[in-house]
């Protein structure tokens, strides 16, 4: 049997559980520079602490002993370290060119932990799930209120970075490949699309989780969809799981665990704080309170994979363990197939829909006066006429740059991105 038809079969017949927070744990060990720097990285010429995943390379034996620690204390499939393992995020110790190392070593330390620990009871066998983080730039949004058609990362040079930290966690044995901590939908994407052009090339696929943040009590991500249209934005992957993680405690994170748990036909994920962070930025809620309201969940029938996130140790997860493991796993529905479309809000086209309008004046080629606004690069102007096609009531709009007298692909990018930023549109 696969480890992927083993990992399938052991959701059919519990929930399983993900491990806690390693930021946590490193934190715990209270390391100095010079123990993130190591030998090999002594004379580097920027500090390098605070860069946790590096410690796959220079305290191996810490980031084992964390992995070690979640499997006793029961969890089924444990996280690398990789979190920040692109080549954008390293940027920022000048350390892209280690990003495929990283990757690579942290998906063998998972990997060692998860053999011995299955080794030791093969009635449980352990899952190592690679991480790919969702680094720190964003694809859909401005970092300049004065330019919000300005981005400071391309789809292009996200799907670079993400295959080189695949191929690294592939190459290092992960089963399972965790697209987490998603706060942009189009970031995600670039991962998604980079995974699955890896596995082509590669010739065989593995499992591919993929965990959202909601950020705040709005109950939406921070590139503004709710929890069903980013459902709607990512199922298209067939994920062996969905489901959201970090930002909320249990407690505040379950009514959106609860709406998925409704309209996603795959498999339900969590990974939680430990509640709300203090006034000092550190997480207060006890195991013992964690474990009691994700029991909860589990007696809704909300779960099938559940573990935490900030805050969160091996107490947390050995407590969630105890007190979730008598329940059933969530049954998956069988959703009705529809047309399930998304922009911040889901759109549903089945049988019983009434007539959709479909704005076509943002189209070059259908109305003279858009052409003229883009051909003069009056993109603002152009703006309010797809603003007013949503006013008056449609819910798409067909957007069209093909003109001779145009650059149409730049104009489409450009409009697309002005488009993203406006929520009254998007």
């Amino acid at each position: 049997m696969s480890k992927t038809e083993l990992l399938k079969q052991c959701l059919s017949q519990r929930i399983l559980f993900l491990d806690g927070a390693m930021g946590t744990m490193i934190q715990s060990y209270k390391l100095e520079e010079k123990d993130y720097r190591g030998e090999r990285f002594a004379q580097w010429d920027v500090d390098l602490k605070g860069n946790n995943d590096l410690l796959s390379l220079t305290q191996p034996d810490i980031i084992k002993a964390i992995h070690n620690a979640y499997y006793e204390a029961g969890s089924d499939i444990v996280e690398t370290n990789t979190f920040n393992s692109t080549c954008i995020a390293m940027a920022d110790y000048r350390m892209e060119a280690l990003a495929y190392e990283i990757n690579l070593e942290s998906a063998r330390l998972a990997r060692q932990a998860a053999d011995e620990y299955t080794g030791k009871t093969p009635e449980k066998p352990r899952f190592v799930a690679g991480v790919l983080g969702p680094t720190n730039r964003t694809a859909s949004m401005s970092p300049d209120v004065n330019d919000p058609g300005f981005r400071n990362i391309s789809f292009d040079e996200l799907v670079d970075a993400y295959t080189d930290a695949v191929r690294g966690l592939i190459d290092g044995g992960a089963d399972i490949i965790l697209i987490e901590t998603i706060f942009d939908t189009l970031n995600a994407k670039a991962a998604i699309f980079a995974v699955e052009q890896y596995f082509e090339h590669i010739g065989y696929k593995l499992p591919v989780m993929i965990s959202g943040t909601i950020t705040d009590a709005s109950g939406r991500t921070l590139s503004g969809q709710t929890v069903a249209a980013f459902w709607h934005s990512l199922k298209h992957v067939d994920p062996i799981s969905f489901g959201f993680n970090c930002a909320l405690g249990a407690k505040e994170l379950r009514q959106y665990i609860a709406e998925l748990s409704t309209i996603s036909d795959t498999h339900v994920s969590a990974h939680p704080n430990a509640g709300l962070p203090n006034e000092f930025g550190e997480y207060d809620e006890s195991p013992e309170a964690m474990a009691k309201e994700l029991a909860d969940w589990a007696c809704s029938g909300y779960l099938n994979i559940i573990g935490g996130c900030c805050g969160t140790s091996p107490a947390h997860i050995k407590a969630i363990v105890e007190a979730v493991t008598p329940y059933p796993p969530r049954i998956v529905p069988v959703i009705e197939k529809q047309c399930r479309l998304a922009g911040l809000e889901p759109m549903s086209i089945g049988p019983d829909t009434l007539f959709v309008n479909v704005g076509e004046r943002t189209n070059v080629t259908g109305s003279a006066a858009f052409k003229r606004l883009i051909i003069q690069g009056d993109f603002e102007a152009a703006l309010e006429v797809a603003k007013q096609q949503v006013e008056n009531g449609a819910q798409i709009i067909d957007i069209n740059m093909d003109e001779g007298m145009l650059e149409s692909k730049e104009a489409m990018v450009r409009f697309l991105m002005l488009i993203a930023s406006e929520p009254d549109i998007a």
